[in-house]
């Protein structure tokens, strides 16, 4: 997902360089007869279930964001995603905030009916400009598919930025075929080049590159890796999980081309800690999500200019990965 985020975390970067980071703080909740049931990678909304707090603290998350991408979510009627983006909105109406949110989904993907999760992106409408979205479809390759759900492709237009517009190809990998799938993302870059007319691609999403799932002799299999002109932005040793049990990288971001390469900020492609930065419990992240966002910041037109004043924003792009389930007797208020 792409996201404008007001602070940057680049140390070699000048003060001048950098903006800061508003953190939307939400309000006392009102919503104390209702609880959320999370966990792992499944939150549950309901009208009996559904607890304030993991609204707010996912608010919080995507509030640093102009664009968020967000994975597993199990919601077609819509009734999750609009109760979190009102959340967003009101307290940005509230605290006089001048980012309002909107959102763009893909329908159900997945290989049966039980398995239909979407692809969510949430952005600010004053930053960036939702320009065209793509459903991928997989040809099927002897009659065999190879994405478990197939990439809903975005691109948008960020003004205020060096690269200015960028396509974003997300991936939810199955972990048992992890390779077949993130080699497959160069087809659809292919398709999306010749669709769009551009390579300014960005790739993100929870892949399932680490641990057993992608070792160092599958990188030769993959295209992203052998094919000169991919730039992995998140590293092998970096771990994306929350568990203290593992220590895994497996969700990455890759951008195509030295165009964009530049026009990264150094150092910036990193995750987000939310147990630290919000002095969590781990067990409290937990109910929100297994994996931590990642996110990286897109150099500004002005922040190349030491001398002038700090004022435009800085975008980022994070991987939130966790559901919004939507039970089929749900309603939300």
């Amino acid at each position: 997902m792409l996201l404008l985020a007001r602070e940057g975390d680049s140390s070699l970067l000048s003060q001048n360089e950098k903006t800061k980071i508003t953190t939307l703080l939400s309000p006392p909740c009102e919503w104390d007869r209702q609880r959320i049931s999370c966990y792992q990678k499944d939150v549950r909304y309901s009208k009996s279930h559904f607890t304030c707090k993991h609204v707010d603290q996912q608010s919080e998350v995507v509030s640093r964001c102009d664009i968020c991408l967000l994975q597993e979510v199990k919601d077609l009627q819509g009734k999750a995603t609009k109760a979190l983006l009102r959340r967003l909105n009101r307290y940005s109406s509230r605290y006089e905030d001048r980012y309002h949110y909107k959102y763009v989904a893909s329908g159900g993907l997945g290989r049966t009916p039980e398995d239909q999760e979407q692809y969510v992106y949430l952005y600010r409408n004053e930053t960036v400009e939702l320009t065209d979205r793509y459903q991928f479809v997989d040809k099927k390759e002897g009659g065999v598919d190879a994405f478990s759900r197939d990439p809903f492709v975005v691109r948008f237009k960020a003004k205020e930025t060096v690269i200015g517009d960028f396509a974003l190809i997300p991936l939810h990998t199955t972990a048992s075929d992890a390779i077949k799938e993130i080699d497959k993302l160069y087809d659809v870059f292919e398709e999306i080049k010749m669709k769009w007319n551009t390579e300014k691609v960005m790739f993100l999403g929870a892949f399932n590159a680490g641990c057993g799932h992608m070792t160092r002799q599958d990188k030769a299999n993959i295209r992203l890796f052998s094919n000169p002109g991919f730039f992995w932005l998140i590293g092998d040793k970096v771990d994306t999980t929350v568990d203290d049990f593992t220590s895994c990288a497996y969700d990455r971001i890759v951008v195509h081309g030295q165009p964009f390469l530049k026009a990264i900020k150094p150092y910036s492609a990193q995750v987000f800690n939310i147990a630290k930065e919000y002095k969590l419990p781990k067990e409290r992240v937990l109910e929100v999500s297994d994996h931590f966002p990642v996110e990286v910041e897109l150099k500004t037109k002005s922040s190349g200019q030491l001398q002038a004043q700090v004022q435009s924003l800085l975008v980022a792009v994070s991987v939130i990965t966790y559901v919004l389930h939507i039970l089929p007797s749900t309603s939300v208020v």
